[in-house]
């Protein structure tokens, strides 16, 4: 179950990130309402998940999903840049998430 909350809560992340953007400095009520709400279900759901999970792995994974969802975002839905160079960076976080959880008890 700690996985679930684990990956909920990297999601989550990806949501108050998107939303933040969107509040344009938290000018805009409904966005910044959402990112709130997200920042907090995020950050409960990660201790949730660290209960059984080690610190290292729990909150790398969680920046991760984090990073890479926001950068998928920015690309999908902001068109920001998709250069060669930010796909491998890209990939390299998730090569690390991966190891991550294969290096996980």
């Amino acid at each position: 179950m700690s996985w679930v909350f684990l990956v909920t809560a990297g999601l989550l992340e990806v949501v108050w990130a998107y939303f933040m953007k969107e509040s344009e400095g938290f000018s805009r009520l409904r966005p910044s309402v959402i990112t709130i709400v997200a920042m907090i279900g995020s950050v409960v759901l990660l201790s949730l998940a660290m209960r059984s999970l080690p610190l290292g792995t729990a909150y790398s994974i969680w920046t991760g999903i984090g990073a890479v969802g926001a950068f998928l975002v920015g690309i999908i839905v902001l068109g920001e840049s998709s250069s060669p160079m930010r796909l491998a960076a890209a990939a390299l976080i998730v090569s690390g998430l991966v190891l991550m959880k294969l290096s996980s008890s």
